[in-house]
């Protein structure tokens, strides 16, 4: 009898032990210890707590990501633009105009000064040549050959070992806990959707980006779709953002991540539904293991500061930047 009780007894205990161990595991461990990692914590706790007075349903636990600058480093320039230029020089044998032709001239003689201060109707140019008159398998073939092959200036590594381990970790996290996790972004889907699953654990079907429009060809050996000229209107950007997140997901989202002035109506999204929000925002305020700069984020910086968003300062929060090296 004494010592089944004591059995019993050590059993608890070590059943105790297991649970003090489980609860002290980090979910976050390459963000410090501060406001940011735990308002996080906070918010993902409230609407999780089944009993508590902010829980929110499994269905509508939406959570969206800006990729560029909030998941993957867009420094000197977006990779999906290098991406881009590459395609212009192998088409340019296609079009010898090209060669007096801007932007395209600057593109074929790689005009540094004036590709970066490009207009947007220019670089919009771009990516419709560089991105339609192909067939749509033809084109997800020469996104997935780029990031195989192409490696980030600056870095010297595959665009995307340049993703942000603090990110992975979140992402992670929001899903273990029930939540829906989309990136919604203003380039092309194609270009995310080649490593959102392998890098993030996003589905394909999660990736919102500006589209071009299709044409169903059906005439051939096996149906074919054709990319045209032209995007699917709202562009996925600024105001376009929640307009393409309601036709993609149907609910808005109850957090929101973005570093720049085009995410500022995808936070303010967050307020839609009248559940529990968060929208943070990231700053790049870390120069030495990554980049500094304000650039296109000042407006957001200051509706953040108006409206209690929680700007996450990547020298502060972030304990790790990049993924650890992978052993070879």
């Amino acid at each position: 009898m004494a010592r089944g009780v004591m059995r019993l007894a050590v059993a608890f205990v070590a059943v105790l032990a297991v649970a003090r161990v489980a609860s002290a595991v980090d979910p976050l461990p390459s963000w410090n210890d501060g406001p940011a990692k735990q308002a996080i914590l906070r918010f993902v706790a409230d609407v999780t707590e089944p009993e508590g007075p902010r829980f929110v349903p499994v269905e509508e636990r939406i959570a969206v990501f800006d990729n560029d600058g909030t998941l993957i480093a867009e420094q000197p320039l977006f990779f999906q633009f290098y991406f881009f230029l590459q395609r212009i020089r192998e088409l340019a044998p296609l079009h010898p105009e090209w060669k007096e032709k801007q932007p395209f001239k600057a593109v074929l003689e790689n005009d540094l000064a004036y590709l970066d201060s490009i207009s947007r109707d220019e670089l919009g140019e771009i990516v419709l040549r560089a991105a339609s008159g192909v067939t749509e398998r033809e084109y997800v073939a020469s996104v997935e050959r780029f990031l195989a092959e192409v490696e980030h200036p600056d870095r010297g590594v595959p665009f995307t070992r340049l993703v942000y381990q603090p990110m992975i970790e979140l992402v992670t996290y929001l899903r273990e806990k029930g939540f829906r996790v989309y990136i919604v972004s203003a380039a092309a889907p194609e270009l995310i959707r080649a490593f959102s699953e392998k890098v993030f654990g996003i589905p394909r079907e999660q990736v919102i980006g500006s589209d071009m429009q299709m044409r169903f060809d059906d005439s051939g050996e096996r149906p074919e779709l054709w990319r045209e000229p032209a995007f699917v209107r709202p562009i996925n950007e600024r105001a376009g953002k929640p307009i393409n997140i309601d036709r993609a997901v149907g609910r808005s989202p109850i957090l929101a991540f973005g570093n720049s002035d085009g995410d500022i109506e995808m936070l303010s999204f967050t307020a839609y539904s009248g559940r529990p929000k968060l929208a943070l925002l990231l700053h790049h305020d870390d120069a030495e293991r990554e980049y500094g700069y304000e650039d296109g984020t000042q407006e957001a910086l200051a509706v953040a500061k108006e409206r209690g968003w929680i700007v996450v300062s990547m020298k502060e929060s972030f304990r790790r930047v990049f993924p650890p090296e992978k052993r070879k």
